[in-house]
């Protein structure tokens, strides 16, 4: 077992992490505010950007390929490295849906 360093970028938040553990569920042990709803990888309420280092996150279903390279969500990461992460960073997929939404909603007034 490893253990490994995650800070959270702009917050001053800092927890150590084991390669066993996932990042939300550290969060929560640590009393730190990490959104977070269905914790099966699906609604990606967890997002983080990652900054800096890397994870292991194969149930991250609600991630594309290309995103589970660029975002965790921390209810599946495992840090496999020391991580610098910007919580509440959405990848592209959602935030595409998020102005759908948006839109559709000012269509309707």
């Amino acid at each position: 077992m490893t253990d490994y360093t995650v800070e959270f970028v702009g917050t001053g938040e800092e927890i150590t992490v084991s390669d066993k553990q996932t990042i939300l569920s550290r969060c929560i042990e640590e009393g730190i505010a990490q959104e977070y709803s269905c914790r099966v990888g699906m609604c990606l309420a967890c997002s983080a950007e990652i900054v800096e280092g890397d994870v292991v996150q194969p149930a991250a279903r609600g991630l594309t390929d290309a995103e589970r390279e660029k975002y965790a969500l921390t209810c599946m990461a495992r840090p496999a490295s020391d991580l610098r992460l910007d919580r509440g960073k959405y990848p592209p997929s959602i935030e595409a849906d998020a102005v759908a939404d948006g839109d559709a909603a000012a269509a309707d007034d």
